[in-house]
């Protein structure tokens, strides 16, 4: 499969026409037409359904629009990194994170190697454990900020020093909010909104001592701040990590458990990378810091 197919493809996905995506092509549309009819002959799948007036991706044409965008964003990333390997410290940084505070403590080292290479550019890429892996492992971004326990038999890591406070997200008018601290007593009837990786995790089951079935779990969540809007709407108790949601000014506010329950993170990178320059510089400006 030619590359050069793929990108007509990926035109055709994005203008959900031929016709369109001829002209952003520069093609004819039987051209365009027969290259896409070739490539559903090649890998021996339908690709596209053809309307009337636009077309629509098959399942197996959904996982190629998919895997044709990391393939494109993989080759756009090594050509900047090959036209800067022998220039000054330049180019770009990718990191996947989670929501975290910790997370502050990555932006300050970056601020930190700007200062010297200004020509250096950082790309965060939110998403949960499961999509940091993925890129991680694809290529796509050359560190992951991940929590909990390292596979080190695939990944490096440097742990960070900060650690996040686990707590609840509540409203201010609830009766919880008189409170200082959160037991597991104090949440068993309650209605709780949980982190998906922190059920999945175990961590909230260790400190409930509860089996994720005996709680009153009413939503879930990998984005707090969609939580936060729940919380305010009076949904749930949101389980949460502390300072990632401004609850100053709010109708909402947040309290610790007890006993207490922190997490660390670490920066995550894969075993044997070949970093460019600007990624390598900035690993080692963390191995300083850490």
């Amino acid at each position: 499969m030619e590359l050069r197919v793929l990108q007509y493809f990926l035109a055709v996905a994005r203008e959900k026409s031929i016709s369109g995506a001829a002209d952003s092509l520069h093609l004819s549309q039987p051209t365009l037409s027969r290259q896409i009819k070739d490539m559903e002959q090649e890998l021996g799948k339908q690709l596209i359904i053809r309307g009337n007036r636009r077309i629509t991706l098959t399942e197996e044409g959904m996982i190629l629009r998919k895997r044709a965008e990391e393939i494109m964003e993989l080759i756009r990333k090594t050509e900047n990194e090959i036209a800067l390997s022998d220039e000054s410290t330049a180019g770009d940084i990718y990191i996947g994170a989670g929501e975290s505070n910790s997370a502050g403590y990555i932006a300050k080292m970056a601020n930190t190697l700007r200062q010297e290479f200004p020509l250096v550019h950082f790309h965060i890429v939110s998403g949960d454990a499961q999509t940091v892996y993925e890129q991680l492992d694809k290529g796509l971004i050359d560190f992951g900020l991940l929590f909990g326990s390292i596979d080190l038999t695939k990944y490096n890591c440097i742990e960070l020093p900060e650690k996040d406070t686990w707590g609840v997200l509540m409203p201010r008018d609830s009766e919880l909010a008189e409170k200082e601290v959160i037991t597991p007593a104090d949440l068993i009837e309650k209605p709780i909104i949980v982190s998906r990786q922190g059920i999945t995790r175990g961590e909230l089951q260790n400190w409930f001592k509860l089996p994720e079935e005996k709680l009153n779990i009413v939503a879930t969540y990998n984005l707090l701040y969609n939580a936060s809007l729940f919380v305010e709407s009076g949904v749930g108790y949101a389980l949460c990590l502390d300072k990632i949601i401004n609850t100053s000014n709010s109708g909402i506010c947040f309290r610790p458990l007890y006993p207490e329950l922190e997490i660390g993170m670490s920066l995550v990178w894969k075993k044997h990378q070949v970093f460019s320059k600007a990624a390598d510089k900035f690993l080692d400006l963390i191995n300083r810091c850490g």
